[in-house]
């Protein structure tokens, strides 16, 4: 006579996945106005983010054209410290009219 026993299964529960949690992306958004110069934005993004003169002229173009630029996409504490940053770049030498800085805004970027 064979008796056969079975050992119940245990079902193992599966570990959640410990990400970490990604904080929510932040565009920085150069705003255009008629104050500055494409040599003072050209400058001003190669010194504060390290954009070659090219992207630089680009992005100019564009705030010029649209009126607004997303410069950087990032975590809300280096949007803010970015957007610190151009405030604080002082008025355009090439312009006499010019007062001071070029605005920023950041928002939460799509995604």
């Amino acid at each position: 006579m064979s008796d056969t026993f079975t050992l119940p299964t245990r079902k193992t529960k599966e570990k959640e996945d410990s990400k970490t949690k990604r904080q929510p992306p932040y565009n920085v958004v150069l705003l255009n106005d008629d104050d500055h110069s494409y040599e003072y934005v050209i400058a001003m993004l190669q010194q504060l983010f390290g954009y070659p003169k090219e992207k630089g002229y680009l992005l100019a173009k564009e705030v010029d054209t649209s009126g607004r630029v997303i410069v950087l996409t990032t975590t809300k504490e280096h949007a803010e410290l970015k957007q610190e940053q151009i405030h604080a770049f002082g008025p355009d030498p090439l312009i006499s009219r010019c007062q001071g800085s070029m605005s920023a805004v950041i928002e939460p970027a799509p995604g």
